[in-house]
């Protein structure tokens, strides 16, 4: 006898409890005292000394709470508009294995607000101190510090306006994107709330639609993006893969947050009708596009080192020869491929929660080191690293990632209840 999507509790809805909320509040606040405790022994042990950097300007331990806030601000908002890609990814493809889920994908699109805030608050208060092509002298022709190859790009940055005033092409281009996402992000929900109460396919096709068209704007939006607030720090350097290795990234980070957070309510009871066939596939996206985000690594690495063209290889040298940086380049690999691919090569690993919670975890972690090492060379010089001010900054935006999405997954239904092809998530199995 054929069992029916019925049987479920389609209206459940996720407790967000007095206790859990305690928990993320306690990890936020450990997260705070750490951040703190770190600012007070760097600035009570720190030296102002020359960073490193073309202008020369000094170092100043605040500069390490700015590029902190920088990786975190970039590493999370990835993470938030991977939640939104996902959701359409679904409704594009026909998907039905995921029906059970999609929720949960599009419950991390809840952060992009507070993203884009912080985004561009910290740009307009700290851009000096984090991207070296905003100096002004190094546009001035006439001047010690003037720079051929900064002023090149210039326009990239400042059009219509002149090269070294007020960057307004680039302002422009983060409040666009963070406009238009916020926009398909308020669509796809509102579409999907509703389908909840009108039922019938018309919303379904709906939705497929304006994923289509959000779909074709993430994919520019996420490679300018990439370049503008990534590739940007080191100005004289640059990758044609560039945009495919930061979207990387955020995805495989997106992947493991996803598993993490249906893994979590599965053992608190939700989600009854997602089975460990839907566990498996979501350990196979984790899996796979942990190999792909090192194949694009490998890619990007190889062929500049195989053409060894000066002004390519110095970002490799500046990390790989850097009593600072180079552990973390291969602790970068082991968390983000060699743990992956050895602890979920097996079908059985994809399937339990203990796996994938440890996997996923770590592999967070991984990618946070990833954008790390993107960013702190530039902005920092040698004079960066991991301490206090980065784990507990880290704790303090995981922490309240987590307290938005949760509290705004327990607002609506769990399931897409309407969802045409919610038998077919039901009835999945590889």
């Amino acid at each position: 006898m054929a069992h029916s999507t019925t049987q479920y509790k389609l209206d459940q809805k996720f407790e967000f409890t007095a206790g859990l909320k305690k928990t993320i509040f306690t990890v936020l606040g450990i997260g705070a005292v750490i951040l703190i405790i770190g600012m007070i022994a760097a600035a009570l042990g720190g030296h102002d000394h020359a960073n490193g950097d073309e202008a020369g300007h000094a170092f100043h331990w605040y500069h390490r709470v700015f590029a902190n806030l920088w990786i975190n601000n970039v590493y999370f908002t990835g993470i938030a508009i991977i939640g939104v890609f996902f959701f359409a990814i679904q409704y594009a493809a026909q998907a039905g294995w995921s029906a059970g889920l999609i929720r949960i994908f599009l419950s991390f699109g809840y952060w992009l607000p507070f993203a884009a805030v912080l985004m561009i608050v910290t740009f307009f208060l700290f851009n000096h101190d984090l991207f070296h092509w905003t100096h002004s002298s190094l546009f001035d022709k006439g001047g010690a510090e003037y720079d051929k190859i900064i002023d090149g790009k210039g326009g990239y940055f400042y059009w219509p306006l002149e090269n070294g005033s007020f960057p307004i092409f680039f302002i422009f281009r983060m409040v666009a994107f963070f406009a238009i996402w916020g926009f398909f992000f308020n669509k796809l929900r509102t579409l999907s709330y509703e389908e909840d109460i009108q039922g019938g396919t018309g919303y379904y096709y709906t939705l497929r639609k304006w994923s289509a068209i959000f779909l074709v704007f993430f994919a520019v939006s996420s490679s300018v993006s990439a370049w503008d607030w990534v590739l940007s720090i080191d100005t004289h350097w640059f990758s044609t893969m560039f945009g495919w290795y930061v979207f990387a990234s955020w995805f495989v980070a997106g992947l493991a947050a996803f598993t993490l957070v249906t893994v979590f309510l599965k053992e608190r009871g939700y989600l009854e009708m997602v089975n460990e066939n839907h566990i498996h596939d979501l350990g196979k996206f984790v899996f796979a596009f942990s190999i792909f985000w090192t194949y694009i690594w490998f890619s990007q690495f190889l062929l500049i080192y195989y053409a060894n063209i000066p002004e390519e290889t110095f970002y490799f040298v500046e990390r790989l020869q850097s009593d600072v940086y180079s552990p973390f380049v291969f602790v970068n690999l082991v968390l983000n491929f060699f743990l992956p691919f050895l602890v979920l090569m097996t079908r059985d690993a994809k399937r339990h929660a203990i796996f994938l919670k440890v996997v996923c975890s770590l592999i967070i972690l991984g990618h946070w080191f990833d954008f790390f090492l993107m960013v702190q060379p530039g902005t920092l010089g040698q004079n960066g690293g991991f301490g206090l001010i980065e784990f507990g900054m880290l704790l303090v935006f995981g922490s309240a990632v987590a307290f938005v999405v949760l509290s705004n997954l327990s607002k609506r239904n769990l399931i897409a209840k309407n969802h045409p092809l919610l038998e077919e998530s039901y009835h999945h199995h590889i």
